[in-house]
């Protein structure tokens, strides 16, 4: 099995299985996401394209030059969203293309969307870093925020004293949003109102060996899975509850599958291991 350190009741979900390679010889891979036809989607950020593996073979299924993409979900509908870091805007797969749907707020240019979820109203979330900027004289906005955007295309920041939102993810009942502030090495939850708002912002998690959180997923019991050098779990109430170390160090996951299968884009990697729990994931809604 993947080796688990720290353990505290992990190590009773992950089984015997070790991680398999699924793609190799990437720029940086990012934004895994189990597509509904059976394939699996990630982001090749620095090469500008969105990939697929099929049956173990890899394929590029969109190409996106300097765009960058890298967070990448489901909406609704079934249609793909996808954070363009170097571009600077938020995308949907419509016709065959990935158009944009965010690209300003109150007339100046996103920073670097990163990480995006759908809650199942419609409405979308993301988080705005400015990763993709390539200094600061680049800046329109003055902050580093949570946007969400409403089914009606309505955009606004909900928090914006982050220092570098990244991962983001709701927990099972949509009650609670998950937020990653990598630069400060931990993941804040916050409460969520029926018009997407967010309060009672506090720290949920503080990551084990100076981890930086990055993209985290949740599985059906609440528990949280944050790519922080390694695969960092905590249980729905905060409580660590071990690490499972990695080939590489992790950017992001997701569930595929029947939801048993956690895949990692690690560096210029992707792998795959089952384990002992379901995830929560758009293809599994």
């Amino acid at each position: 099995m993947p080796d688990v350190r720290f353990d505290n009741g992990l190590a009773a979900i992950t089984p015997p299985d070790a991680w398999e390679l699924v793609a190799e010889g990437l720029g940086f891979t990012e934004g895994p996401l189990w597509h509904p036809d059976g394939s699996l989607l990630f982001s090749d950020t620095p090469g500008g394209r969105i990939c697929q593996v099929r049956d173990g073979a890899l394929a590029t299924y969109r190409d996106l030059p300097g765009d960058g993409p890298v967070g990448m979900t489901l909406d609704l509908q079934g249609r793909l969203l996808v954070c363009m870091q170097d571009g600077r805007w938020v995308g949907r797969e419509q016709g065959g293309r990935i158009e944009p749907i965010a690209t300003h707020y109150d007339g100046r240019r996103l920073n670097s969307p990163n990480d995006i979820v759908v809650r199942s109203d419609g409405r979308v979330f993301f988080t705005d870093p400015p990763y993709g900027l390539k200094d600061e004289s680049g800046r329109e906005l003055p902050y580093n925020a949570v946007f969400a955007l409403s089914p009606a295309g309505e955009l606004r920041p909900l928090v914006t004293d982050f220092e570098r939102p990244n991962g983001l993810a709701f927990s099972v009942d949509e009650r609670t949003l998950y937020v990653a502030d990598t630069a400060r090495h931990h993941v804040r939850a916050f409460d969520v109102a029926a018009d997407g708002s967010l309060s009672a912002g506090r720290v949920f998690a503080e990551m084990r060996e100076e981890g930086r959180p990055d993209g985290m997923k949740l599985d059906r019991e609440g528990r949280l899975y944050v790519c922080a050098g390694s695969v960092q779990v905590f249980a729905a109430d905060g409580a660590p509850l071990g690490v499972i170390d990695c080939p590489q160090s992790p950017a992001n996951c997701a569930w595929g599958e029947d939801g048993s299968t956690l895949y990692i884009t690690a560096r210029t990697s992707v792998y795959r291991t089952r384990l002992e729990a379901r995830g929560v994931a758009p293809h599994l809604r």
